[in-house]
């Protein structure tokens, strides 16, 4: 290997990650023009064009992607392995990077961290929140936090917390104004609100359980969300049912803006975990991190 390779590879992740020269060279401390010069470089001597270049981002190729995918967690683990080098002297250093959902990083995550960050002030967290379906190999995040249910593949996960109920609720108003389904199939002819995949785009089906069995059931919708605040907001104001996770209406539920219905039919799901690959090492912070959640959730 040239011993050019490593230097550059670690600006083609960071370039790749950042999805600009402009961010990675400011994450790297180094000058745009070095940065942008050292991938062309390395382009030529490998003579494969890894980064797709426009006017207003940058990403990878194909054969950049399949490169990123291959390098990223070798990356992570030499610098994984620099970190615990470290600690052995002056106690845990390096970034751990997370991704969740919004709920699981309000209401898991973020209360756990000024105790956390207060024990390793040398340890920096980076929490990228989103709904949307993340590779946590290809894309560098150390763990991940969704619900165990929808794990990826080939990860090992921990459990953070107790399942999580779904319930239908819509606004009094609503109910005043179009009455209350007593069954699934009276879901046909009630204003439903559409809870939309910021992964595929598409509707998600309600699921439900009748006679030990689950059910999905696909609504009509007048109104749809990728965002859980909207939906829920968009219940409250009376534009139809809405099916979402207890914790996120349980203070508009005892408010009384709220209210459930189809009960017998609700479901719970699993609760959240948090998830990293098994295939690699983890490192000394994430696993100090890890066993604070872990002790925060039996409290």
């Amino acid at each position: 290997m040239d011993r050019r390779d490593l230097s550059d590879l670690l600006i083609f992740q960071a370039v790749a990650e950042a999805g600009s020269f402009t961010r990675a060279a400011a994450k790297l401390g180094r000058a745009q023009s070095g940065v942008s010069q050292a991938m062309s470089d390395f382009e030529a001597r490998l003579n494969v064009p890894l980064l797709a270049r426009t006017t207003r981002s940058v990403r990878p190729t194909q054969a950049g992607q399949r490169l990123l995918e291959e390098i990223a967690p070798a990356l992570r683990q030499i610098s994984d392995g620099l970190d615990v080098a470290k600690a052995g002297q002056d106690g845990l250093t390096g970034t751990v990077r997370l991704t969740a959902v919004a709920h699981a990083a309000k209401q898991i995550l973020v209360p756990a961290l000024p105790e956390f960050l207060d024990q390793h002030p040398n340890v920096t967290v980076d929490l990228h929140v989103s709904d949307k379906f993340v590779d946590i190999v290809a894309e560098g995040f150390d763990a991940g936090v969704r619900f165990g249910s929808h794990l990826e593949q080939d990860m090992i996960s921990l459990p953070l917390g107790p399942e999580i109920g779904t319930v239908v609720v819509g606004a009094p108003s609503y109910f005043e104004r179009r009455g209350r389904p007593m069954s699934l199939e009276d879901l046909a002819t009630h204003d439903c609100i559409g809870a939309r995949s910021a992964s595929h785009g598409d509707i998600f089906p309600w699921p439900f359980r009748r006679a030990d069995r689950s059910i999905e059931v696909r609504v009509d919708c007048h109104f749809a969300s990728n965002e859980a605040p909207i939906i829920v907001e968009a219940a409250i104001n009376g534009l139809g049912l809405a099916c979402t996770f207890e914790p996120l209406v349980a203070d508009h539920l005892e408010a009384g803006r709220l209210e459930t219905c189809l009960e017998p039919f609700c479901v719970a799901w699993s609760g959240y975990h948090i998830y990293y690959p098994s295939r690699r090492q983890k490192s000394a912070a994430l696993t100090e991190l890890i066993k604070l959640l872990q002790q925060r959730r039996k409290e």
